[in-house]
């Protein structure tokens, strides 16, 4: 055995993967799932009994958590279905840019500069009159798969 260190050079993140494999038979309604490489939100599943030798069968219909598009899928109960790691985390909002673009307070004191305004248009206008009539407002930003976007609202009160 040698003494030597050993250098690897690794392209990859810390392997904190964008999905975890689940059996598609555990996954339940408002549960997560990728479904054409989109994580959605289970809105309805409904298991078909086959014959002799098939395989029973999970029809999913989900809606994309981001686009709020709808998407359907069929898998064997018996087979692994990707399931999106979906994470919220509430920010202070700090700013809003002429570009669309929102300025957030992180835990740590840092700012968050890369995140758009939500496409939804009841949302935006509550953070921009909000904004405007100069609240405190906490926005709740959902991640998955690489992506973020606003997805809630609270206000915290006055400044």
């Amino acid at each position: 055995m040698s003494d030597e260190e050993h250098h690897f050079e690794s392209k990859a993140d810390a392997g904190a993967s964008k999905t975890y494999p689940q059996q598609a038979g555990t996954i339940r309604k408002n549960g997560y799932i990728v479904i054409k490489n989109r994580p959605c939100k289970v809105v309805e599943v409904s298991t078909s009994k086959t014959g002799k030798h098939g395989h029973a069968k999970c029809h999913f219909v989900g809606i994309d958590i981001f686009t709020g598009k709808k998407l359907e899928d069929i898998v064997p109960s018996s087979h692994n279905c990707d399931v999106p790691h979906v994470n919220r985390t509430d920010y202070q909002l700090i700013d809003i840019s002429e570009d669309g673009f929102v300025s957030l307070l992180t835990d740590s004191g840092g700012t968050k500069d890369d995140l758009r305004l939500p496409t939804d248009e009841s949302l935006l206008t509550q953070i921009k009159d909000g904004f405007a009539e100069g609240k405190d407002l906490v926005v709740s930003v959902m991640s998955a798969m690489g992506e973020e976007q606003i997805c809630a609202l609270k206000d915290i009160g006055p400044k």
